[in-house]
């Protein structure tokens, strides 16, 4: 299915080659480059560039000429600070990005400077977000025949990253550092990348249910070859990694470690995958290219420059349904009472789109957020007998892990819906959730590939009720393939396309890429941009469709041109924060504990500008004596591209870009009291956008059931006795 088939897109300044023209390219657009002139945008369906309103009107080109050269126009700009406001036209690239958006600080060892992640990995990110509001203003425009402008800052995007540190920060006060090769939850640190004897694998100890067995192999491999094991007897279902003491934690990652050492990368490929040990290697760009997961999925292209990617996310068309199927957005207001009463008026580009979210944890979670944020309707089930990581995992003061309604992470990663509590395994459960699926244009999960045919909620399932249905299933490994039923989690993926084994410096061992969530913030945008692209397509053919997003294959997208660089021969290496395309880059020290400041210098004339501010002193013993604000803008005075690197006191409490982007949202929680949610991180001219707060579990169970169930009170009653609304 190719959404955008017989659309042009028109790229600006330096995009036409980045990751949001690629994805475009995947959709079926046909993508030109060319210099900002207003005569080539009549023929056009999107803009997309990195210049910005401010730098665009260098060019005598402004929002208003645009709008009526061609009315319909959607116009993307994707820029480190936003195109008007504070630092609109201070320069910056990835690593200043990084820097500013709070993501560098987190990443490398904590005896050395912050180290960028592998590649452009937050301009990637911001490409991913710009495509989803592309889409969405698509899809506003197949309403109202009229464009808009969708304005989305890296810096801003990469902040978004950082749910774990905005919430300690907010509630606890407290900030997260550099941990190296562990990962950090608020409450604990937890290790995710060790050792092997003949190179590096990924392994991190999960709580509770999603974790035990992959624990408890680890725990009996260990046994079998006799090594020590202080894991003995450990009850996993009662595992929290949130709540174990450090000391105890300390023992337990010595002896994996020491067990680590001892076995070999094909070990843990084969036997340790036998096993369901949650590890894989870390592998390198070439060894992307052969791996016969991804030749088994037809993921690669053969072209005459050699193998592409075929897709951000594989997308198969559904049945053409007879009657044409509705087109609800035109009278979302009229349609209230089939909704169920929601908490707002719809507002937003995809006002009356209704979803149905059987996600957990962050990428279903994050998918259904970016929808309802934009204005979708989103009902989320969940159940008391397997309540969402998020629900459970206790990182504040403030929250209790007996308590499934207090945890300031699900409200992040929840706001803009409803809940309805029901236990899926009883039969029962399908008097409110066929009505529900008869109710959707959309439903999104994030199960394991095989969990929804077990329930009978598969996509062929529900099409028989609802054929024009789009379904959007989101995994480490994609739907099918020989990988499809293994283990994996965020780390999974980065470990799998090289991007761990490219981060970090060359005489250690790499380190966890971002130490923030990355593939599974980015999948979220992947998933929405073509679920959006879909209902858009639907409108004229009436066809729903199954969209299967790969945690592995996207990240394979961000590491493209070192697996590019790979086809030509190329071998991968970690070079700390070096940039090829740069005369130079460094994080240099500033004056105050761990205080730095990200500088690139892209060429032999900045780097003359900066040797004339140095007075010839190399920049790291010049920088040491400095204060980093008057440094950074010293250096963007001359033109040249630098940046604090913030933490999160800088961005919650004194970014002036954070603040007059409306990044955090206040909203009332009946636990929590009113906090800063983190928003959808997209900016649009004409729709708004009005988020509204999480669902306690539940909370909006009986009113759907009646609303949209059509359920009588003696029927609810009945299911209640039962156990089937819980």
């Amino acid at each position: 299915m190719r959404p955008l088939e017989g659309h042009r897109v028109l790229a600006w300044g330096g995009v036409a080659e980045g990751a949001l023209a690629r994805f475009f390219q995947s959709l079926g657009a046909v993508v030109t480059a060319g210099d900002p002139d207003l005569r080539n945008i009549v023929a056009a369906s999107f803009l997309i560039e990195d210049l910005g309103l401010e730098r665009l009107a260098s060019f005598d080109i402004t929002r208003a000429a645009v709008e009526k050269a061609n009315p319909a126009l959607v116009h993307i700009s994707v820029t480190a600070f936003g195109s008007h406001g504070p630092r609109a036209t201070w320069k910056a690239g990835e690593l200043v990005v990084s820097a500013m958006g709070g993501v560098l600080r987190l990443t490398g060892d904590p005896d050395r400077p912050p180290v960028k992640e592998a590649l452009d990995a937050c301009l990637f990110h911001a490409d991913m977000v710009a495509a989803a509001g592309a889409m969405a203003a698509h899809y506003s425009r197949g309403r109202t025949a009229r464009g808009q402008h969708v304005d989305v800052s890296a810096q801003e995007v990469a902040f978004s990253r950082n749910i774990n540190g905005v919430l300690v920060w907010q509630f606890d006060r407290r900030q997260l550092h550099r941990v190296g090769g562990a990962v950090s939850y608020g409450n604990a640190t937890v290790r995710c990348i060790w050792r092997l004897a003949d190179g590096w694998c990924f392994h991190s100890l999960m709580t509770g249910r999603f974790g035990a067995p992959a624990n408890q192999a680890l725990s009996q491999w260990m046994d079998e070859i006799g090594a020590r094991n202080p894991m003995q007897g450990v009850d996993w279902l009662r595992y929290n990694r949130s709540t174990l003491d450090s000391t105890t934690r300390a023992d337990w990652e010595q002896a994996i470690a020491a067990f680590f050492g001892t076995r070999t990368r094909e070990e843990i490929r084969s036997d340790g995958r036998r096993r369901g040990l949650n590890a894989c290697v870390l592998a390198t760009p070439a060894e992307v290219l052969s791996d016969s997961h991804l030749q088994a999925r037809t993921f690669w292209s053969r072209t005459p420059q050699g193998l592409r990617p075929s897709w951000f996310a594989a997308m198969r068309i559904g049945p053409k349904p007879e009657p044409r199927y509705p087109d609800r957005s035109t009278n979302a207001n009229s349609d209230r009472a089939a909704r169920g009463c929601a908490p707002r008026e719809p507002a937003g580009p995809l006002a009356g789109v209704r979803v149905l979210d059987f996600s957990w944890a962050l990428v279903g979670s994050i998918t259904t957020k970016i929808l309802g944020d934009l204005g979708a309707d989103v009902i989320k089930v969940e159940s008391r007998s397997r309540p969402c990581l998020s629900r459970i995992d206790a990182q504040v003061a403030a929250s209790s892990p007996k308590d499934l309604d207090d945890k300031p992470w699900f409200a992040h990663l929840n706001t803009s819906k409803r809940s309805i509590a029901v236990d899926l395994k009883r039969a029962e459960a399908r008097e409110l959730l066929d009505p529900l699926i008869q109710w959707a244009d959309v439903v999104v999960e994030n199960f394991s590939p095989g969990t929804m045919a077990k329930l009978g909620l598969d996509y062929d399932a529900l099409v028989k009720i609802n054929p024009g249905l789009i379904m959007a299933s989101g995994s480490v490994y994609g739907q099918t393939g020989p990988l499809a039923q293994e283990w994996g989690i965020d780390g999974t993926g980065a470990a799998l396309c090289g991007r761990t084994i490219m981060t970090g410096w060359p005489d250690r061992d790499p380190v966890t890429p971002g130490a923030v969530p990355y593939g599974d913030v980015i999948v979220p945008y992947v998933m929405a941009t073509q679920i959006v692209a879909a209902l858009q397509c639907r409108r004229q053919s009436g066809q729903g469709a199954h969209i299967d997003a790969s945690m592995y294959e996207i990240c394979v997208q961000q590491m493209w041109p070192a697996i590019m660089a790979a086809q030509s021969g190329q071998s991968a290496a970690r070079i700390g924060n070096m940039d090829s395309r740069l005369h130079w880059q460094a994080v240099v020290p500033v004056l105050g504990e761990d205080r730095w400041v990200a500088v690139s210098v892209r060429d032999e004339s900045e780097w003359t500008r900066l040797m004339r501010l140095t007075t010839g002193a190399a920049p790291e013993a010049w920088s040491a004596g400095q204060t980093e604000v008057a440094l950074v803008e010293a250096l963007q005075r001359e033109g040249i591209a630098a940046g604090v690197v913030q933490d999160m006191a800088d961005l919650v409490d004194r970014d002036p870009v954070i603040a007059a982007r409306g990044a955090l949202v206040m909203l009332d929680h009946a636990r929590l009291g009113a906090f800063g949610h983190v928003r959808t991180p997209m900016t649009f001219s004409h729709d708004v956008n009005r988020p509204y707060r999480s669902p306690a579990l539940g909370e909006h169970t009986e009113e759907i059931a009646r609303a949209v169930a059509g359920m009588t009170e003696e029927r609810l009653q009945a299911l209640r006795m039962l156990g089937v609304l819980e």
